[in-house]
């Protein structure tokens, strides 16, 4: 996940008429279709809601479609520089793991105090890890002088067209689902960018998820470009101080709008997603999924964008956050009526709402046939 903050505007390219469109991410799931194969969909029935789960990636998140869509496309350009990116998880590992498998050097400073196993996850690729500092800002300050100095090509967590264009292919991996509406999680806004590129000529309205505190995108499209810092949440992969200014500007324009949900919220869901669905998401990961009760539609998709979490911290969660039951089902019931002779077509019966608990004293000559919805 972008676990980026930044030092100020001023560290950031000049993103000029710098354009992504779906062409790019069409051509980028033309890239990656022989490297990485679709994550699964998962009808999270408990909530009602679809869930893409990028948890099950390469490195565990969506982050490695960007890294790796962007070595590729240098390579088509012919640009053969070391690649050198500034990250204290997700997007380290999957240019590390990306790098592996197209034999590029790359580097990660990363700060001190990032998570363990993820420094090892790098490492464990064969990537050079430098740790700088004890926050990204400083270390993503170091990285661009790196860059500089040896002339890397400096790669941002999500403020640019390539790794945008990878993230865009999950929405295409969501496309044939035909939801009427995605939630995907936003830090820098790389994710959401590329995921509302993918789908909006569909039809399908894409709604953006933050949390309290690390609302940085949601202000910046407000117009309120303020460097404040990020509160301390479950959702670090999200901790963004200052959004991309290439995101910030396509999410302007595509996204149709943007979740606040509260921490307590967050850790709620994380968990229940773990007990209810059995699947492990990072709070990050979880993000789009607590958002989806504050977003209306009938077909909700929300995208589990990654499943690193330390497990350390996943157990103090589950061993302290107790969430509230979910409501019961509606029961519904169906009436077949009997099949006359000569006819072979079966008639219902109207659909009868029926108390819990439910008692039917149905004639022998009909079949009562429960079926369960769950809602949130």
């Amino acid at each position: 996940m972008p676990d980026s903050n930044r030092a100020n505007a001023s560290n950031e390219p000049d993103v000029g008429d710098v354009v992504v469109t779906v062409a790019d991410v069409l051509a980028a799931q033309a890239r990656l279709r022989r490297y990485l194969p679709p994550t699964p969909m998962h009808h999270a029935e408990r909530f009602g809601v679809m869930l893409k789960l990028e948890n099950l990636q390469r490195t565990g998140s969506y982050k490695v479609r960007g890294a790796l869509n962007a070595l590729l496309a240098a390579r088509e350009r012919g640009d053969q520089r070391p690649v050198i990116a500034a990250s204290a998880g997700n997007h380290a590992q999957g240019l590390a793991w990306a790098a592996y498998r197209l034999g590029v050097q790359a580097i990660t400073v990363m700060p001190h105090g990032a998570p363990e196993n993820k420094i090892a996850g790098v490492a464990h690729w064969g990537a050079t890890v430098r740790q700088h500092g004890n926050s990204y800002d400083e270390a993503y300050a170091f990285a661009r002088e790196l860059a500089a100095q040896n002339d890397y090509r400096f790669l941002s967590a999500f403020d640019d067209p390539d790794v945008i264009a990878g993230q865009g292919t999950v929405g295409i991996e969501i496309a044939p689902h035909a939801p009427d509406v995605v939630i995907v999680p936003i830090g820098g806004g790389g994710l959401a960018s590329g995921v509302a590129l993918a789908l909006k000529s569909q039809g399908v309205r894409v709604v953006g998820a933050q949390v309290e505190g690390v609302d940085s995108m949601a202000r910046a499209l407000k117009g309120d470009s303020r460097l404040i810092d990020p509160v301390a949440s479950l959702a670090d992969g999200v901790r963004v101080k200052v959004p991309g200014f290439l995101t910030r500007r396509l999410c302007a324009s595509l996204l149709d709008d943007v979740v606040i949900v509260r921490e307590a919220e967050l850790r709620e869901t994380l968990v229940r997603l773990a007990l209810e669905e059995n699947i492990i998401a990072e709070g990050a990961g979880a993000l789009a999924l607590a958002a989806g009760r504050r977003v209306s539609g009938k077909r909700k998709c929300a995208v589990v964008s990654g499943g690193n979490i330390d497990a350390t911290v996943l157990a103090g969660l589950l061993s302290d956050v107790r969430p509230r039951a979910p409501r019961k089902p509606r029961r519904r019931t169906q009436e077949l009526h009997p099949v006359e002779p000569g006819h072979s077509k079966v008639e219902f019966a109207p659909v009868v709402e029926l108390p819990n608990p439910i008692t039917v004293d149905a004639p022998v000559a009909r079949h009562t046939v429960i079926e369960e919805e769950y809602t949130w």
